[in-house]
């Protein structure tokens, strides 16, 4: 009698809760602000393939790029955007979607494309161990599951890989305001691999905690994982404020050596006339980045020749202006970077690239590597400018112009980076190096869909 009694007690409890749940009206986050003017957010005010259950998504990123170094081996150096010069290419070709069904819920979206390659190549986690992670999860993007809780206005907390907010751009660029992305984003991370919990305490607040692998990484560098999290704030639809925040350890067998970055943005619309035929938006975005890491040989500022100092300093503007009804839109951007010790440097890609050694993986081993030895300098920036025609909420099409320069040989010049021919079945003879230079200029077009 007294086991039947506790089974009834706890079966009376459960249904109490679940029925409370249930009764608890599903809160929104951010509910009835216009965030389709964001750099970084979906520009789509409604979705079209959904039903009570499932959302589905459908996105193709195919782009031309000319680039007036003409590399003979048309290969891109420092961008995860680009990855083939003077020639048409699939960027990215993601399906999937997001399922939900009584608080369980879930998102999985494939990568297909050059940036199934571009990507995994700057994580070196998978050679701590076995199985290949750069393979098996190649062609994902995003592929999580969780609950959501009723409480507050929303409380989710999922475990997988997810999209990461530092730098403010969007992973899809379909999302972002410029296509090739200043220095700030395209040197941080892309994605996650872990666990979050998402807090919403009102419809204009949400934080965000991480417990993840590192800094976009498929695995773990050493034993510690990374932790961060996020801050999001709207006080009404024309502003938004984020803080990134992270901690870690992420060179490849150095445990001592701790790294920490701070991402900051700022956008405002001030400017909202959505009906005009003229100028109908204008919104700008500002963000400034901090990092450095500290241990095992460096520190973060202050350096000297015998403990050199790694740090990140980044910041990125952009200002953009709709017109026609919002069916036109041009964008004027830019940013700097200086980043000592290169460790969050995209490395040239081809002959230059830095191989892992298997022997030490905290060293580079290649023909003509890319020194990224503590405290070696870098610093650069860029500006942009494009025009996007927007006939519809799915389909942009962009024309865009970049400049980009750095204080040290960087960016493939007119002998490409990948051998004397440009091809990589020809033999690299002992005297050839890589064809780099300090700066670039290009003509990016590109169309980006989303269903």
């Amino acid at each position: 009698m007294k086991k039947s009694f506790f089974i009834l007690a706890f079966a009376e409890i459960h249904s109490f809760a679940m029925a409370q749940n249930d009764s608890i009206q599903s809160q929104i986050p951010f509910e009835g602000q216009d965030q389709t003017w964001q750099n970084g957010s979906d520009r789509r005010d409604s979705a079209v393939l959904t039903s009570q259950f499932v959302t589905l998504s459908i996105m193709i990123d195919a782009n031309a790029t000319y680039s007036f170094a003409n590399p003979i081996d048309h290969t891109v150096v420092g961008s995860t955007a680009l990855a083939r010069n003077n020639e048409m290419e699939v960027s990215c070709a993601a399906i999937g979607g997001d399922f939900n069904f009584k608080g369980a819920r879930g998102r999985i979206m494939t990568q297909f494309g050059t940036r199934s390659t571009v990507v995994p190549r700057n994580d070196y986690s998978p050679f701590h161990g076995q199985y290949d992670l750069a393979n098996v999860y190649r062609y994902i993007s995003e592929a999580y599951g969780g609950y959501h809780f009723n409480v507050l206005h929303g409380i989710n907390v999922d475990a997988g890989m997810f999209m990461s907010y530092v730098g403010l751009n969007s992973y899809y660029q379909v999302e972002n305001w410029e296509y090739q992305a200043s220095y700030t984003s395209d040197n941080t991370p892309w994605f996650f691999n872990g666990m979050r919990i998402q807090v919403f305490p009102s419809s204009k607040l949400k934080l965000e905690g991480w417990i993840i692998n590192g800094w976009q990484s498929y695995g773990m560098f050493n034993d510690m994982p990374g932790l961060g999290g996020n801050i999001t704030w709207c006080p009404n639809e024309n502003i938004k404020l984020l803080t990134n925040d992270y901690f870690g350890s992420d060179a490849a067998g150095l445990p001592g050596r701790k790294r920490f970055h701070s991402d900051n943005s700022l956008l405002v619309r001030y400017y909202n006339h959505p009906q005009s035929c003229g100028i109908s938006k204008m919104a700008f975005s500002l963000t400034g980045d901090i990092g450095f890491e500290s241990g095992a040989g460096v520190v973060a500022f202050g350096g000297d020749s015998l403990t050199p100092a790694q740090n990140f300093l980044s910041g990125m503007i952009y200002n953009r202006t709709w017109f026609c009804k919002n069916k036109f839109a041009w964008t004027v951007g830019g940013g700097i970077m200086t980043n000592p010790g290169r460790y969050l440097v995209l490395y040239p890609t081809g002959d230059a690239s830095p191989l892992p050694n298997p022997v030490n993986p905290t060293t580079t081993a290649g023909t003509h590597p890319f020194s990224a030895n503590p405290g070696d300098p870098f610093k650069g920036w860029d500006a942009s400018t494009n025009m996007d025609w927007m006939p519809n909420q799915s389909v942009t099409f962009r024309i865009e112009y970049v400049h980009r320069e750095s204080s040290v040989p960087y960016f493939a010049g007119r002998g490409g980076v990948t051998s004397p021919t440009g091809y990589t079945t020809t033999p690299v003879p002992a005297d050839w190096t890589p064809d780099l230079v300090k700066t670039e200029n290009r003509i990016i077009f590109a169309m980006l869909f989303r269903l």
